[in-house]
């Protein structure tokens, strides 16, 4: 039986009505409740330039937030998922803190089998977090932090010794390999026991995988695209999706590590310690802990502890050398309280460097390296403050980014003002307008470790160079297209010259 011209196109158009029907089906979703926002377009949504690598998902979200900044809330849609974008501080609060227990989901769908190592705390769903989180925060503790200090004041000298062989060299450096070598090798010391040697050497195994997981080459790019539209597909594809050098390399080298520790008894109380207890306990938990669900919790502290302190620490460089009065006056204080303790830099001291926590609080406001916070509904939600009704699964995003550089809430947004964070400024301003961390139970936990990891390379930094922009130094500040995490798209070239 022969099939003609007209039923071939008759079954074409079938099928395109289908898909168009399927991809704009939930187009209503925002309007029937009263929510405006941009209008959508078939498969895309509001993605399209996302999806084509044209703009990054911190510029799209900061460009819509200023033109719906006066309204408390916009929907926008992520292909055919429709996303709630919260900007009144009120609306923030009911979400991160007053109602968390109806937003404790990310809403981040994770493919176990494919990205065993996407199964971690920052994605995990409420029922796996919870027990998980309250394990883990014993990591981070002030005591803790006092104890590690010393790993973290050693990698500090490496960094120094390798910065005064780089510069011998060549006085362009760029700030975010280098910071990026350094957090390694921090995280590699004191959360796992690791000697890294990224400093050391700047392919070391560790930096490699970071490096491959962080600046997503096309083959990745696609699979993340697929991933997004077509999630079905990207499971039936799995073998093909499966990243053997990412997740192979990391749950190997934490398993040899866990199993090197139990077969000769050695402890160091560190996060290493803290999963082998947890493997020794699976039974207490009422899922199951797998060895890639175990080693998927160490990836994220790796993974976020490198990434968000070394871009703060090269954003941080960046502001100081384009502004050398406020450069001037970070030193003069990092100067005196290392001065008035023997020349010796301890724990405590760090804690006295009021400015320095300024000008870091400053570069988080400017570029909040998780320039969105999401969640998504648990239950079917009407919100105390505005009455707008969702139901359970709706997908809640908080604009960080967009809300940090909002004119009404910080004037001059663009001007890198460390005062902005001075006692009185920080008391008059409304907490939920600024959220380089997050806010409730879901904040970031390694938080404290992250800024004095930071204000540690830092201080290295300062006290033995003078920083300033050269030829190579991009001006003005362009963000990554392709990363969710905002960062510079080309890296930051600074000129160092070593202080007599």
């Amino acid at each position: 039986m022969e099939i003609g011209i007209l039923e071939i196109l008759g079954g074409l158009t079938v099928l395109l009505f289908t898909g168009y029907y399927y991809f704009t089906s939930t187009f209503n979703f925002w309007q029937i409740r009263g929510v405006i926002g941009p209008k959508p377009i078939p498969l895309y949504g509001n993605f399209k330039d996302i999806m084509f690598g044209k703009t990054s998902i911190p510029d799209f979200v900061k460009r819509e937030y200023e033109k719906y900044s006066d309204e408390p809330m916009f929907g926008v849609f992520a292909n055919r998922v429709p996303i709630l974008i919260v900007n009144n501080a009120r609306l923030i609060e009911e979400v991160l803190i007053k109602h968390f227990s109806s937003f404790a989901n990310r809403g981040i769908r994770i493919f176990e089998n494919i990205e065993p190592l996407s199964a971690n705390l920052v994605n995990l769903e409420a029922a796996r977090w919870r027990p998980l989180r309250a394990k883990q925060t014993t990591m981070f503790t002030t005591v803790k932090l006092r104890e590690m200090f010393y790993l973290m004041r050693l990698c500090a000298e490496h960094l120094e010794n390798t910065l005064d062989v780089m510069v011998k060299n060549d006085d362009i450096v760029e700030c975010c390999e280098l910071t990026s070598r350094f957090s390694t090798d921090v995280i590699g010391a004191c959360v796992f026991g690791i000697d890294m040697k990224a400093l050391a050497n700047e392919n070391s195994d560790f930096r490699k995988v970071g490096r491959k997981f962080i600046y997503a080459d096309k083959w990745r790019t696609f699979k993340i695209r697929l991933k997004t539209i077509c999630p079905s597909l990207f499971t039936l594809l799995g073998y093909f999706m499966y990243d053997h050098e990412i997740n192979d390399f990391f749950i190997k080298s934490m398993m040899e590590t866990m199993e090197y520790r139990e077969k000769n008894n050695m402890k160091r109380g560190d996060f290493v310690d803290l999963l082998i207890d947890l493997k020794n306990h699976r039974d207490k938990f009422n899922f199951e802990l797998t060895d890639s669900l175990l080693t998927a919790q160490a990836f994220a502290f790796f993974f976020a502890g490198f990434e968000t302190s070394s871009t703060t620490m090269s954003n941080a460089l960046y502001e100081l050398a384009l502004n050398p009065e406020i450069q001037n006056k970070l030193r003069e204080e990092i100067n005196y309280e290392i001065t008035k303790n023997n020349g010796v830099l301890e724990y405590s001291i760090i804690e006295n460097m009021k400015y320095l926590q300024q000008v870091v609080s400053e570069t988080l406001r400017k570029y909040p390296i998780v320039s969105v916070l999401v969640r998504q509904a648990m239950e079917n939600y009407t919100f105390t403050f505005h009455k707008l009704s969702i139901p359970k699964d709706t997908r809640v995003w908080i604009p960080v980014y967009g809300i940090h550089r909002n004119p009404k809430i910080y004037s001059n947004p663009d001007l890198f003002d460390p005062e902005r964070f001075n006692e009185n400024n920080t008391k008059a301003r409304n907490p939920f307008y600024y959220l380089p961390f997050g806010a409730g139970p879901r904040n970031c936990i390694g938080a404290r470790f992250g800024s004095m990891q930071t204000k540690t390379g830092l201080i290295t930094i300062l006290r033995s160079y003078k920083i300033e922009a050269s030829a190579k130094t991009e001006i003005p500040y362009i963000t990554h297209r392709r990363r969710f995490l905002l960062g510079p798209a080309d890296g930051i070239y600074l000129k160092f010259t070593k202080l007599q």
